[in-house]
């Protein structure tokens, strides 16, 4: 049996995994629970918070692990970790990943990037980084990001045993899908082994990260009279560039024949046009370029381009701000036309 390297003031190991829907989570919680539980005969639980079950939307995963004698009666989210792992980098920017952090606890990014520079975008002071590429391993096996995120996690949890994880992923595909068995635990091998750390120093007596439960912004003594929604019925403030897996669309202008086949799938505001002329001196509409607010990477506009003015390119942090396209709604701004 594997002894836990800390615990809290009730006996826990506490994870904490956060994501967005479809990078699969959810099911890493659940694997990485029964691999502790099932296989190495600790006691354990696993659940997890999302709101709508959609693509994008953001998820929480949890587990506890214990010493078998132990009883687990606190079910409650968890809120003081001792390891993060954050899924999608573009949740730094709506959600504090790292809220309750303990000082030593260990935070698992999947980027590519520097660590310093993630560093600085968590506003993480003291304690252990880890980075993996885990998107990267995903697109080269034909796998998802999860059980790469998995292996990582496992070289950090170090009380845990790989073959037992590698044995519930052959439980977990071999009978829906089989041919998934070995890109999987390569995957998961991968993630074990490129993983990356940096220590920084934790000062004596540092205190973890004070976690902060988010509140709603309307509630009984903040509503207007009556329960009126003074919202807009629309998502055009909305900026979904969070739901983004890893993968936007490349705009070619040269390439553009102005067939408007990519705005035809788009399921948002994602693509800008504007009036001008054709050779002939004809109007006509061309399109300028792509909002990337709107944008949620679903790539069916890659998919539906009949000349390759648009192509998929893996999202690199600042990218999406310097080649936006920005729409106009006048209305919503309160302007005029």
């Amino acid at each position: 049996m594997s002894v836990l390297p800390k615990k809290n003031e009730l006996g826990f190991f506490e994870i904490r995994l956060e994501s967005i829907g479809g990078l699969g989570a959810n099911l890493a919680g659940k694997m990485l629970a029964e691999a502790g539980v099932l296989g190495l005969g600790l006691s354990g639980s696993n659940f997890s918070s999302y709101g709508s079950e959609k693509k994008g939307s953001p998820v929480k995963s949890f587990i506890r692990f214990c010493d078998p004698d132990t009883a687990i009666r606190d079910h409650s989210p968890i809120e003081e970790p001792h390891v993060v792992g954050v899924f999608h980098e573009a949740l730094y920017k709506t959600i504090d990943v790292v809220s309750g952090l303990r000082a030593d606890g260990i935070v698992l990014v999947n980027s590519s990037r520097d660590f310093d520079v993630i560093k600085k975008d968590l506003n993480l002071e003291y304690g252990t980084l880890a980075i993996v590429d885990a998107l990267n391993i995903a697109v080269e096996e034909k796998t998802k990001v999860n059980t790469a995120m998995l292996g990582a996690l496992f070289r950090i949890c170090e009380f845990l045993d790989p073959n037992s994880m590698r044995e519930v992923i052959r439980k977990t595909f071999e009978k829906k899908y089989p041919h998934l068995v070995e890109p999987n635990i390569r995957t998961f091998d991968r993630g074990y082994n490129e993983v990356q750390f940096k220590t920084y120093e934790v000062p004596e007596g540092a205190e973890g990260k004070t976690f902060v439960r988010m509140q709603p912004l309307l509630g009984y003594e903040t509503q207007e009279l009556g329960g009126v929604i003074t919202a807009q019925a629309n998502s055009i403030l909305k900026d979904l560039s969070g739901s983004r897996q890893g993968f936007l669309p490349e705009f070619n202008r040269e390439k553009c024949i102005d067939c408007a086949a990519c705005d035809n799938v788009c399921p948002d505001f994602c693509f800008v046009w504007e009036e001008g002329e054709d050779k002939r001196g004809r109007k006509q509409m061309f399109l300028k370029g792509i909002d990337y607010q709107y944008c949620k990477g679903c790539l069916k506009c890659v998919e539906a381009c009949p000349t390759n003015a648009l192509t998929d390119l893996r999202e690199m942090i600042g990218y999406a701000e310097a080649n936006r396209v920005k729409q106009n709604f006048p209305y919503t701004a309160g302007g005029i036309l």
